[in-house]
């Protein structure tokens, strides 16, 4: 199993933290790699994730365990193209500056190593995804929107790198 663990503090109290995480269906809004969550019941989800080469891959999910404002836990299910657990883990900062949150993740990717490899070649590494998730989630939560430049990678294009290589300066002459 893959285990990607990862943290960013947000400037927002821990109980709106906790309640946008909470509502499952917020989470495509900032995970890149997710197309759809929806709740199927009290603590049953089901999921839709991008997968390399255009692919996707399904699978249903219970939370485990939730104590609200402080963690939510969860477990895919049998029969799931991917098994996974984790948690995400809300705290107060120090010095009254927002809220902690902690995720851990713990899954098998699909054809095991060969397939964290090859995700890995198409620029999908697991700890660099929840990083960027976590980067956008802060961008979301405390501005209400994800921030896309066209210098950014995520682009304006969304998705689509309209980047430029670097050029030199012009140089203004004078006569």
């Amino acid at each position: 199993m893959l285990h990607v663990t990862k943290s960013v503090t947000v400037l927002r109290p821990r109980e709106d933290v906790y309640r946008f995480w909470r509502d499952l269906e917020n989470l495509p809004g900032f995970m890149q790699h997710l197309e759809s969550v929806k709740t199927t019941g009290d603590a049953r989800s089901h999921w839709v994730a991008k997968a390399p080469a255009g692919a996707t891959v399904e699978w249903d999910a219970q939370i485990t365990e939730d104590r609200t404002n402080e963690l939510i836990s969860w477990r895919s299910l049998e029969g799931s193209d991917i098994q996974n657990h984790g948690s995400v883990r809300f705290s107060d900062a120090p010095g009254d500056r927002g809220t902690e949150v902690h995720v851990e993740l713990q899954y098998d990717a699909p054809a095991g190593n060969v397939g964290a490899t090859v995700a890995k070649l198409f620029g999908e590494e697991p700890a660099q995804q929840v990083r960027d998730d976590l980067r956008r989630f802060k961008q979301v939560i405390e501005t209400g929107e994800v921030v896309r430049s066209e210098g950014s990678l995520e682009g304006a294009g969304q998705g689509l790198f309209k980047q430029r290589p670097a050029q030199a300066a012009a140089v203004e002459t004078r006569r």
